[in-house]
């Protein structure tokens, strides 16, 4: 499906609701599976991810239902062996969420997913999972993955890199390892998981940039999941640089270990407020405000801020082409390992835009502010994040923009069109 993005001309307008947290609702339903009794989830995410994570969920043995838009999973606290490969879909969170788990289970399992989830690196948990004891065979360190469960040992593990993906992989197999296993990693990357194992009832412990876990039994969750904070990142970016533009984007998660857009937005000087801020079940949430912005900055961004915005960085190049100056992005090399090469899909296709971009080893450079002139067909890599990054950036150009592959954008996000529509 092709999408044809026009400039906004009188700005962006009124109320909308945040669809639910991605990573929250990955993290609800297959926790949720390793509790015994009912888990009840509500806002779980209509987006194609989420739901990989419950249909491996099912494969497993355990129970759900939908009712009045409730998500209840049932489970005994054991899963079983599949009938079948388990198909991960496009979903990097529950491949290698579920590879932790499988690892120290007593049955063998197969995990597949599709053509871009097949490119993905997972050696980076293969390793330490091999040295907790756990027999992975994979195709070059790329799925899929067959698994041989077996007894698995606590290690101590320090992580070159800063992944909540791989972190929580770790921390899941030492669930089922007999000992303590330490995650340590350069930087905190986010932490749904730490909090909601820790909500659950896990022998869990967090010391700076390090968290430990043992053996633990887990209790069933009840759980509203806030809004996504990287679904708003296209909302707030967009409000920012079209003129006329006031916005207000509800129920948002604002955990601090995801919330590395708003300091951005700060430092470029947007105008952005958080309203009505609050803590539901260990999560900041709250309603952003936010307004057009004529004199935004540009920024350098790197560091232990990485992170906290690694999914944002597409998008963050679109409001860099209407920032004074050179936004550098740096520290960002695992954008390479992504849906796709994110840093050389971000350069090409902006830059087909209009946009002053250079592309660096680790990141890119955007020199502000532009006219994007538009009038061209984008491509999208197989890559929901990028689709909706030229959508964002398309709203700028003096002349339609044509992105191709836009049905991407259902992986994480197939309400974002028509919440887009409802502002315009």
């Amino acid at each position: 499906m092709d999408k044809i993005v026009e400039k906004i001309k009188n700005g962006l307008r009124g109320e909308i609701v945040i669809p639910s947290d991605k990573s929250i609702s990955h993290r609800a339903v297959i926790f949720s599976a390793l509790a015994k009794g009912r888990s009840v989830i509500r806002n779980f995410s209509g987006g194609q991810d989420p739901h990989s994570s419950l249909s491996v969920c099912c494969a497993l043995g355990v129970d759900y239902k939908f009712l009045d838009g409730v998500l209840y999973v049932i489970s005994d606290g054991k899963l079983k062996s599949p009938l079948s490969a388990l198909d991960c879909g496009n979903s990097g969170t529950t491949m290698r969420l579920i590879s932790g788990i499988l690892s120290g289970q007593n049955f063998n399992s197969v995990l597949t997913g599709d053509e871009s989830l097949s490119k993905r690196p997972m050696m980076r948990i293969i390793e330490p999972l091999e040295f907790m004891g756990a027999k992975i065979f994979s195709d070059g360190g790329h799925a899929p993955l067959q698994i041989k469960g077996a007894p698995l040992n606590g290690i101590e593990y320090n992580s070159k890199l800063a992944s909540a993906q791989v972190k929580s992989c770790i921390l899941l197999a030492g669930l089922f390892a007999e000992g303590r296993t330490t995650f340590t990693e350069p930087f905190v990357s986010r932490n749904h998981t730490e909090l909601m194992l820790k909500s659950m009832g896990a022998d869990l412990t967090v010391l700076g940039n390090s968290v430990s876990i043992q053996k633990s039994e887990l209790a069933p969750i009840e759980i509203d999941i806030c809004g996504d904070i990287s679904s708003a990142a296209y909302f707030i970016a967009a409000a920012l640089i079209v003129p006329s533009s006031r916005i207000i984007l509800k129920n948002v998660g604002l955990n601090p270990t995801r919330a590395g857009i708003l300091e951005v937005v700060q430092k470029m000087g947007g105008a952005l407020r958080i309203l009505d801020k609050k803590n539901v079940a260990g999560e900041d949430v709250g309603d952003i405000e936010v307004c057009y912005t004529d004199n935004l900055k540009a920024c350098e961004i790197k560091g232990d801020i990485i992170p906290r915005l690694i999914d944002e960085l597409p998008v963050i190049a679109a409001l860099a082409t209407q920032a004074e100056g050179e936004t550098v992005i740096r520290d960002a090399g695992d954008l390479r390992n992504k849906e796709s090469d994110r840093i050389a899909a971000v350069v090409a296709e902006v830059r087909k835009l209009g946009a002053e971009i250079e592309e660096l080893e680790d990141g890119f450079i955007v020199r502000g502010r532009s006219n994007l002139k538009g009038g061209c067909e984008v491509e999208t890599y197989h890559d929901h994040r990028l689709a909706m990054s030229l959508y964002v950036a398309g709203l700028m150009c003096e002349k339609p923009v044509k992105i191709n592959g836009f049905e991407w954008v259902d992986i994480s996000f197939p309400e974002f069109a028509n919440l887009f529509c409802k502002l315009m």
